[in-house]
């Protein structure tokens, strides 16, 4: 039997952790990750070297790795000292020294993937940095990833710079083969969109006949999606993608427990309340259970469960 072809668009924790659940099936996967991070040791080597952050492609590629775990520990390790080597983590380095060898970022990734024996492809949104500026609602621009949600202020629209940034063409041919389209989870603004608003990458998803699903946060962001419901968070997508992109929306349905809850409070997140009438009035199918797992006092997706629902639509 053929496997399944799945793309996932996004960043972050999010993406990791769910790719680490979906490996586990018998599925060909594609992740998409955002080059928009100038943050910390991605941004350092990102102006120092002039090449695209490598930080949420690092924790995607050791998401889809299947090494020991001591070598992924040392590829997620980071040096917490050394005048230039403290706060990079080694698999950015040698990410960055791939694509200095190999004279080509994306190449570099499809040769690390090999080194750290990746299931799947792991391909940027674009093959060179992209910077990503802020529109607030009073009309101030911010730019840089790393800086949108530390402004405190509503955000209108996100947008790109350079204007002629180009998607990978791997990037494309995977979405047209795809029979199943994921976008998210991630942060909304600053993971997520970054991918959407590449050229080319949009009108993709809507030309395929697969199956698209959005995975809505289960927690609000502090900066970013300050008392979004899910239905805001799949209007901001569909104000700056146009209508025809998702189909499905996954969100976790359950009540989160009070403790987590005030937990979440002290970094001014709370749960993102599932609007159904106004989600349904976009013509989407919504797809709810218990969608969450608590470790160590964090939310993080229950990433087989998710995965299991997700397959679920593709029959």
């Amino acid at each position: 039997m053929k496997k399944k072809k799945i793309v996932v668009i996004g960043g972050g924790t999010g993406l990791s952790v769910l790719l680490r659940g979906l490996k586990t099936f018998p599925v060909s996967i594609t992740a998409i990750v955002t080059v928009a991070d100038d943050g910390g040791s991605s941004g350092r080597l990102r102006k120092e070297l002039d090449i695209p952050p490598p930080g949420d492609v690092r924790n995607v590629l050791v998401a889809l790795s299947e090494v020991e775990p001591l070598v992924e520990q040392l590829f997620q390790h980071r040096f917490q000292n050394g005048n230039g080597l403290s706060g990079h983590s080694l698999g950015n380095l040698l990410l960055a020294g791939m694509t200095s060898i190999t004279g080509d970022f994306a190449r570099g990734i499809t040769e690390m993937s090999k080194v750290l024996n990746v299931r799947g492809n792991v391909l940027p949104a674009a093959n060179r940095s992209i910077v990503l500026h802020a529109e607030m609602e009073d009309g101030t621009i911010v730019s840089g990833e790393s800086k949108i949600p530390l402004a405190g202020k509503k955000i209108k629209q996100v947008f790109l710079t350079p204007k002629d940034v180009e998607p990978l063409p791997e990037a494309l041919m995977a979405i047209k083969e795809a029979d199943l389209i994921v976008i998210g989870p991630g942060s909304l603004y600053t993971s997520v969109l970054p991918n959407l608003l590449v050229p080319g990458i949009v009108d993709v998803i809507k030309a395929s006949a697969a199956r698209k699903v959005y995975i809505c946060n289960v927690m609000t962001q502090k900066g970013e999606t300050d008392g979004y419901t899910a239905a805001d968070h799949l209007e901001a997508l569909l104000e700056h993608c146009g209508p025809g992109l998702v189909d499905d929306v996954l969100v976790h349905g359950l009540a989160i427990p009070e403790s987590v809850s005030k937990r979440y409070a002290m970094e001014d997140a709370e749960p993102v309340i599932v609007d159904r009438e106004r989600l349904q009035s976009y013509n989407v199918s919504i797809i709810s259970d218990h969608f969450v797992l608590e470790k160590q006092g964090v939310l993080r997706h229950n990433a087989i469960k998710v995965s299991e629902a997700l397959l679920g639509t593709t029959k």
